[in-house]
């Protein structure tokens, strides 16, 4: 693979943007990232094990800027995590076991359902901030139940899929919850190091990973990252919505192309 070349280029133009993803929407970028690692010859498994080291280089450097600036909550951050580390490892076994061709075609129907959840956390954006009431007038079951389901699934989603599970974990906290908007994507970006660690180190351990690539594209999520988390509070949140959304649908197309190349004939 010519790193020198138009392939690297591409390579870490992509982990810049995916950077800046991870950043703005709360999401490790894996969305992105898989297609662009399968486009330059990866097969979809490598693809999906590379992705969760880059998710993790990339929430890991947008989290520590809001660490820094007494934006994140470990304890909130830490609730959601420590589920995703048991079910990250059962996504491991999954996305070993699975035909290419489905692993691809599931990945593009998560990018569907990605287009409506991104709408759904547009809509609640837009509303009103309501006065986020008290912990435990949330109730203890709800609050544990939300954070441990929550994780649980984040962690699935970052070993089978790549994805770091913020695109799911921003609407729970928000309408589960009743964390306010900006809070959720930046406790989802801390939770994504934890997911996207745990399936790094459970794909690592069966060779599924291109550390190479990995590294190239997480150079280029770190600056994305930091240029993210500096725009969050300026950016028009609608008009981002819409980019990402119609980048997702043209995704979804060409991921499901690809599915359809890995079918057995």
């Amino acid at each position: 693979m010519d790193f020198l070349g138009w392939t690297g280029l591409l390579l870490a133009c992509g982990g810049l943007a995916t950077g800046v993803l991870a950043a703005l929407a709360g999401v490790g970028g894996g969305l992105l990232l898989v297609p662009l690692m399968v486009a330059v010859g990866l097969s979809p498994l490598e693809a999906v094990a590379t992705s969760a080291l880059v998710m993790t280089i990339n929430a890991l450097s947008g989290s520590i800027r809001n660490w820094r600036a007494g934006q994140l909550e470990l304890p909130k951050v830490l609730a959601f995590g420590l589920p995703a580390v048991i079910s990250a490892q059962f996504g491991v076994y999954l996305a070993g076991a699975a035909a290419q061709y489905l692993l691809l075609a599931s990945f593009g129907g998560l990018l569907l359902l990605s287009i409506y959840l991104f709408e759904l956390r547009g809509r609640l954006g837009a509303a009103p901030t309501p006065q986020a009431p008290p912990v435990h007038a949330v109730g203890a079951g709800t609050l544990w139940g939300g954070r441990i389901s929550g994780g649980g699934l984040a962690g699935l989603m970052a070993s089978l899929f790549g994805v770091g599970g913020g695109v799911v974990l921003v609407p729970l906290q928000v309408l589960l919850l009743h964390e306010p908007l900006k809070t959720a994507v930046r406790t989802s970006l801390g939770v994504v190091v934890i997911t996207a660690l745990a399936a790094f180190a459970g794909h690592a351990l069966q060779g599924n990973l291109r550390l190479d690539i990995a590294l190239l594209l997480g150079f280029g999520g770190m600056l994305g990252a930091q240029i993210g988390a500096r725009w969050l509070g300026r950016m028009n949140a609608n008009a981002l919505r819409r980019l990402i959304q119609g980048l997702m649908g043209l995704l979804s197309l060409y991921v499901f192309w690809q599915a359809w190349h890995y079918f057995p004939r």
